[in-house]
């Protein structure tokens, strides 16, 4: 048994890391002996179980399920088949198994694999489906039209199995479900394999078209008006992600309403669960003003005829939307909206689409088995300071930035990590994803002193996440020099990224703020200038840096004003000195060599005195470090009653009059 159910994870894990086989971490396995039947729990990935995963069933009990009397009722009938499905759990407490349990039970073969690859379910979503099966396999497999799933569909593949065998005189070992997928059961993984690919190269020999996934073109600019929307409307609490998909194929479908008319309906359960019944369909508008009043009563007819919000978008010749409460989430329906256009296509060759039909859907939409399973795919969302804000952190490949987006990240941001460091800015990004999860940080190279730049850097944030929430503009450089050393270029270059950058930054990002207010006008948003006491008094031979970020404090009152309507807050902190940060302490650029070398600390004889001094001129005798300053953050954030502040966090070096 140990060895059975060891070749039994491997299996599973080299299935479930195939996307052409599963949908979702979704398909089941199982391995049985005489008495006992070890099947994947709902919930658990097939590329990750481990032996001692499986759910031990009696299998006696499990055949006498199937022999039982049930009530007509679908409700009572169902309910009462997973009560007694849940009786041959031979271990209290465990995971709760595979609905499809019963199926797995009626093979009288060692080894079973469900699973649903696209390629299948072409054929089996095909109109044809079954007059070509039956051509290309003969009576090497069952195929079993619709049924309702549970009990009603374990009862009919036990029927039709064992008219297969009172046929044939063998047991069928392939068992096809019209939209749903395939069952393959033998004494070996071995065998297993060879019957998977014997399918698949049959099919593969059928098809005459194929999917493409590579890149197409769409209008960004009307993508990236749309997503703000989409996003607000799935969720006017911002706890939601609206991420834009366009490809070859998603472009072809998305062409007209007759093009999009096969994604119209599910394909198989698994659409359902993951992605709802109905994807939404929103006609082309010329004007972007009436493409918002076409897509928010489109929306609203949606929600009132099926009860929830959309999860899958798609506008007439733009491309699609896929909504979610996470990155988890948006990605199971990407990849679920992904293989019904692979469904759709394939099934072109088998006679045409042939989606489920629409008594079918519904059983399923109320089906309390696949409410679990909806349940337990989604992910757990904990209460963070942050919880679900899209943020970009510009220079957030070091120092500050760097901390503050690690700070946010923690606090449950989606960070944007924004620097002209993009190796630093990659590296940062995929150590959030690593501590965080998948999906929870990208990078964007920026120069955020260049216009095109920035644009570039809000649209691929907009792109990926569908909005934005809190943008940080963190990136800065200091330059020291008195009157009679700074030279103009130097002067223009420190004013041009810490002073001209929080302008371009502040006009791309609140363009996005504005579409979310007029999709959820309760919702609050900021825009965050990371300063310095340096904003707040002046500072000697230092006057470049200084001056910029006077002139960021008269910018953030500014924007405070103009962007108040639009409950856009704006704010500054001005930390005091980050000591251990590579602005004052790289060794070759940092203020404590430049201060040194420029004389600024009258007597210092070393870098170290000038550290020394200046931390004493601190009344908490320290400098200032990331928590400081992501404290700040999260207090702006989180107080809707404060906008065109300048808010210290100096430890009392600079304090406000």
């Amino acid at each position: 048994m140990e060895n059975g159910l060891k070749q039994l994870a491997a299996m599973s894990n080299r299935y479930g890391a195939d996307a052409d086989y599963v949908l979702a971490g979704g398909g089941n396995t199982s391995y049985k002996d005489e008495d006992t039947l070890y099947i994947k729990p709902s919930g658990v990935s097939l590329a990750e179980i481990r032996p001692e995963d499986f759910v031990a069933m009696n299998r006696e009990l499990l055949t006498e399920m199937l022999n039982a009397q049930y009530p007509q009722e679908d409700e009572a009938r169902e309910a009462l088949a997973l009560e007694k499905m849940m009786a041959a759990v031979r271990v209290p407490g465990a995971k709760r198994p595979s609905v499809e349990t019963p199926l797995h039970n009626l093979f009288p073969y060692r080894f079973v694999l469900h699973v649903h690859p696209a390629l299948v379910n072409g054929l089996t979503c095909g109109m044809d489906g079954k007059k070509i099966a039956e051509e290309l396999f003969g009576d090497k497999i069952v195929w079993v039209d619709f049924v309702k799933p549970g009990y009603s569909l374990a009862k009919y593949c036990k029927d039709a199995l064992e008219a297969q065998k009172a046929k044939t005189g063998r047991s069928a070992q392939i068992l096809i479900l019209q939209n749903h997928g395939i069952f393959y059961a033998a004494d070996s993984v071995e065998e297993i394999d060879a019957l998977s690919q014997s399918i698949m190269d049959a099919l593969k020999a059928r098809v005459q078209k194929t999917p493409s996934f590579a890149p197409a073109a769409f209008c960004t600019e009307r993508a990236v008006a749309l997503a703000p929307a989409i996003r607000m409307l799935a969720s006017p609490n911002g706890q939601a992600i609206a991420e834009f998909v366009c490809n070859e194929t998603a472009a072809a479908f998305a062409a007209s309403k007759e093009a999009f008319r096969p994604l119209e309906q599910p394909f198989s359960p698994d659409h359902i669960v993951y992605c709802k019944a109905y994807p939404l369909f929103v006609k082309k508008e010329e004007e972007l003003e009436a493409q918002y009043e076409t897509l928010k009563a489109a929306w609203t007819a949606y929600e009132t005829k099926n009860g929830y919000a959309p999860r899958v978008v798609a506008v007439e010749g733009l491309g699609f939307f896929v909504c979610g409460a996470d990155p988890k989430a948006v990605r199971i329906t990407k990849a679920l909206l992904r293989d019904a256009m692979k469904v759709a296509v394939y099934s072109e060759s088998f006679g045409g689409a042939h989606p489920m039909l629409p008594e079918f859907v519904d059983f399923i939409v109320h089906w309390e088995v696949e409410s679990y399973r909806s349940k337990v795919s989604a992910s757990a969302v904990s209460a963070k300071r942050l919880q679900g804000k899209i943020a970009v952190v510009t220079g957030g490949a070091q120092g500050f930035g760097e901390g503050i987006a690690q700070a946010m990240a923690d606090q449950g941001a989606y960070l944007v990590v924004a620097d002209l460091n993009a190796a630093g800015a990659e590296a940062c990004a995929e150590a959030l994803c690593a501590k965080n999860g998948a999906g929870h940080a990208i990078a964007a190279a920026a120069n955020v002193a260049e216009e095109d730049s920035v644009k570039a850097m809000v649209e691929k944030t907009v792109l990926t996440y569908g909005g934005l929430d809190v943008f940080v503009s963190c990136a800065g450089i200091v330059r020291a020099g008195d009157l009679e050393t700074m030279t103009k270029k130097v002067f223009e270059l420190v004013t041009s990224i810490n002073y001209t950058a929080y302008f371009l930054c502040a006009k791309y990002a609140s363009a996005v703020m504005k579409i979310q207010h007029r999709f959820a006008p309760d919702y609050f948003m900021d825009i965050i200038e990371i300063n310095s006491k340096s904003g707040l008094q002046g500072s000697s031979k230092n006057f470049a840096y200084a001056g910029s970020k006077f002139g960021g404090v008269g910018l953030t009152q500014s924007f405070a004003y103009e962007l108040a309507p639009q409950n856009i807050k704006v704010n500054a902190v001005c930390p005091g000195n980050f000591y251990d940060g590579p602005l004052w302490s790289d060794p070759e650029k940092g203020l404590f060599r430049q201060y040194f070398e420029t004389g600024k600390v009258p007597g210092a004889k070393s870098i170290e005195e000038v550290k020394t001094y200046y931390e004493s001129k601190t009344p908490l005798r320290r400098g200032c470090r990331v928590p400081d300053v992501a404290r700040a953050i999260f207090y702006i954030v989180e107080q809707e009653y404060e906008t065109g502040q300048a808010v210290p966090v100096t430890g009392g070096q600079a304090m406000l009059n």
